[in-house]
């Protein structure tokens, strides 16, 4: 449609709204209350016969998604589901009145009797109709594969009113982060908020956004890891905490990556990464359970099994496996990386023992583990915040919970030794010139200084976890509003034709 019909159809909405204005009619009234939703109606009358009507009223309101028979039956959607309106068009009454002006996409409340017509389809006789919000643009016609993907995400308000398994991936999330709040309160765990500002980049190795903090003429970095501040929480008493945090990564943008995510990070004394494994294992079935009501997923065409105990998969034995080298007898790291390069690995040539590693299983092992897994004992030389290993000093107890071929979190029996700390971070100061290197944090080595018990910590990416839980192949299926390059124009959306009036 063109843009000369899209301005036409906005001016009939006009004039229409002119002529409510003109009797004195408020189109967008202060308040109006249903009585009664269209879930409530379907339960509360559900024995009422065919072709009966009660003589109970009762007021109902939302969107009118469909118009049929000159305005006898109007199917709103109240948010819960759809009811149908009967209008008896033949009367003199203000809702017949009332029809010329409604238009498809109108909000409207109505007030009237109970009755399940002839064919089965429970209906609200309506004896007055109110016009709450008139809508001056038509809706969407039903949105079809990637060619309104762009729009589905740049309005999604529309995407939620027209499509409705947008609205049920959206619903899904919200129940399994209640859940996860239900397992963190059931396990005693406390929530708190730290900043989203620092100081300093600490917390991961990641590349930062920066701003300006004007009040303290400071350079700042938005929050790319709460980990920091919350064991400052352990060290200072409080033996569980958690937070779902948003974090923010000046990274690429793909199907399992965005910028801006949403992570739960939780911390708990006297526990070390074993502990971390069983409580992951129990926050992805709750949640899992919660939004769908089974453990057993479909994502990418692929089964998920979250009732049997997650698999253990050490990383070096995986590596070692993959390129038929024991890569535990390899000591020097320009060895390693060339035994990698022999075997079809890309790598620059610098990296150390533990990147070599992770190279191996980010290019040839990762995408290959489906069931959820936890990819455990990763390099101590890529794990600055983690505990060395208790058998191995070339390995660290954390662990990475792959599912579907995608990480989504990780694990550490957290470093406590504030002298082993500052040696680690002093190494990561050393690599200055990389971007994603975390920088020297005082304070927080101040903080071990005055004792942290054992901890176990967790990162769960929340964004991934909704994928897995909504079956949705994009990160930005599962955001309310994902980050888009910034359009100068609005996507225009083909109009639906049938009942705009």
């Amino acid at each position: 449609m063109s843009e000369e019909q899209d301005l036409s159809l906005r001016n009939i909405r006009l004039n229409k709204l002119k002529y409510f204005q003109e009797k004195g009619v408020n189109p967008y009234p202060h308040i109006f209350k249903p009585s009664s939703s269209s879930l409530s109606l379907k339960e509360a009358f559900k024995n009422l016969p065919n072709g009966e009507e009660s003589s109970a009223v009762v007021k109902v309101a939302g969107r009118i998604r469909a118009m049929r028979n000159s305005g006898m039956f109007i199917d709103i959607d109240d948010g819960d589901g759809k009811i149908q309106i009967y209008t008896d068009i033949h009367s003199q009454t203000p809702s017949k009145q009332m029809l010329k002006l409604l238009d498809i996409g109108d909000i409207i409340g109505v007030e009237g009797t109970i009755k399940r017509t002839k064919r089965g389809e429970l209906s609200v006789v309506a004896r007055e109709t109110t016009m709450l919000s008139k809508s001056l643009l038509p809706l969407p016609e039903k949105w079809h594969g990637l060619k309104d993907k762009e729009a589905c995400y740049r309005q999604r308000y529309l995407d939620i009113i027209v499509n409705p398994s947008s609205k049920d991936v959206l619903l899904k999330r919200s129940r399994a982060v209640h859940a996860i709040r239900e397992v963190m309160s059931e396990e005693k765990f406390i929530e708190v908020e730290t900043p989203i500002l620092h100081p300093i980049k600490s917390g991961a190795n990641a590349r930062p956004f920066t701003t300006k903090y004007n009040a303290l003429d400071a350079e700042f970095y938005l929050r790319i890891a709460s980990e920091l501040y919350l064991k400052r929480l352990i060290v200072g008493g409080i033996p569980r905490v958690f937070e779902i945090a948003k974090t923010f990564r000046n990274e690429g943008i793909d199907a399992s990556h965005l910028p801006e995510f949403t992570m739960l990070d939780l911390y708990q004394s006297y526990a070390d990464y074993n502990d971390m494994m069983k409580l992951s294992e129990k926050l992805l079935r709750q949640t899992a359970l919660a939004a769908t009501g089974s453990l057993v997923l479909p994502w990418n065409k692929k089964q998920i099994d979250l009732s049997e105990s997650f698999k253990k998969l050490p990383i070096v034995q995986a590596v070692s496996d993959e390129l038929n080298c024991d890569f535990m007898t390899v000591y020097e790291d320009s060895e390693a990386v060339r035994v990698a390069k022999s075997q079809g690995i890309q790598l620059k040539g610098d990296e150390s023992w533990g990147k070599v590693i992770e190279e191996v299983f980010n290019q040839r092992i990762e995408e290959r583990i489906i069931q959820p897994t936890f990819v455990m004992d990763i390099p101590r030389d890529i794990s600055p915040l983690a505990k060395e290993h208790r058998v191995s000093s070339r390995l660290s107890e954390r662990f990475m919970l792959f599912v579907g071929g995608m990480e989504f979190g990780e694990a550490y029996s957290e470093l406590s030794n504030p002298l082993d700390q500052r040696a680690r971070f002093e190494e990561q100061v050393a690599h200055s010139n990389d971007p994603e290197a975390q920088q020297m944090d005082e304070d927080f080595l101040t903080a071990l200084e005055h004792g942290m018990p054992p901890t176990g910590g967790m990162g769960i990416g929340i964004d991934r976890l909704a994928m897995m839980l909504t079956d949705s192949p994009a990160i930005r299926d599962v955001l309310t509003f994902p980050t888009l390059k910034i359009a100068h124009k609005a996507p225009r959306l083909k109009i639906d034709n049938q009942n705009q009036r």
